[in-house]
Order: structure tokens, then sequence, then C-alpha cells
């Protein structure tokens, strides 16, 4: 019998430690091929998935370039999007990241074709996309302007429910 992920009335989307599903390999071949062994996928025994790794910024203006990332599969994947945290060095940006220190990586408003594809986007999205987030923050902090389109967010907008890094 399959192990039910956080109380869910159905068996996880990766399949089980013994008989892992199609998707979960297309993830892990798709990561491997674009990151190599720069991130492990984490399978704890309870919780959700997600892959840990360090990766180097090339920017002169860093003491260090290296900011080790966690990108979570959350229960409902692929449907929802994998989120990405960083986990060191600490950076925060109100306009950028929920509550929580979930990266804000894309606009839901702009659809499938610029925002998260069910079945097309994988955990290399997720993962490159917060690397590009990185190199946002750095340029805000350094001119005060964020690169790139930004959305005028409703102050009364809730945030998504708290989750355990």
């Amino acid at each position: 019998m399959r192990k039910l992920e956080e109380g869910q009335g159905m068996a996880a989307w990766w399949g089980t430690r013994n008989n892992v599903s199609p998707r979960l390999r297309l993830e892990v071949e798709a990561m491997r091929a674009t990151f190599d062994n720069t991130f492990k996928l984490i399978v704890p025994q309870y919780g959700l998935l997600y892959w840990e790794g360090t990766v180097e910024l090339n920017l002169a203006t860093l003491d260090s370039g290296a900011h080790t990332m966690k990108i979570v599969y959350p229960t409902e994947y692929p449907n929802r999007p994998a989120e990405a945290y960083v986990m060191r060095p600490r950076v925060y940006s109100e306009k950028h990241q929920y509550e929580d220190g979930q990266l804000c990586l894309f606009n839901p408003k702009d659809g499938m074709q610029y925002g998260w594809n069910p079945s097309r986007s994988t955990a290399v999205t997720v993962a490159a996309w917060a690397v590009q987030w990185l190199y946002a923050y750095y340029t805000w902090r350094a001119t005060g302007d964020w690169p790139g389109t930004e959305e005028r967010i409703d102050p009364n907008t809730p945030l998504p429910p708290r989750r355990r890094r």
C-alpha cells in the first residue's frame, strides 16, 4: 500500500521509494541534465520531497557567490508549482517574497505560456527562475529598481499558508 502524503486521501504524486512515478523520473533526469550534481533530491520519511543545492553567483560585489537553495514539491504538484527558497545567505525582499521566505518567481496572471505550466514545467524551471531571481535581487539592492515588470499587489491579497522549511 502506498504511503499517503500529508493526510491526503490519495497517494503522493511521486509514487513511493520502491515505486517511483514516471513524473519523478523525468524530474530527476531534467535536474541532472541541467544542474549535474548541484542539487540533491531529499526524500524525507515524512513531509515533502525537495531538492537542495548550492549555486554560485558570478557577482564581483559579493564576498561569496555561494547561495544554498531549496526547491520544494507541494503535495498538489505538478498542478501547483514547486516552491523556491534561499536558505543561505539570508535574503529578503518585501515585494518579491512571501512571508515564509518563498520566492515570488512569476505572476500567475501571465498564464501558462509565461508562468507555470503543469505539463511542461519542472523543478528545473523553478530552480532556473530562482537563480534569475537572485540576480534581480542583487540588482535591486544595488540600484533600488527591480529589473523587469512588476505586478502591483493588492495589500488585501491573502498570503499562502506558512510552510516549514
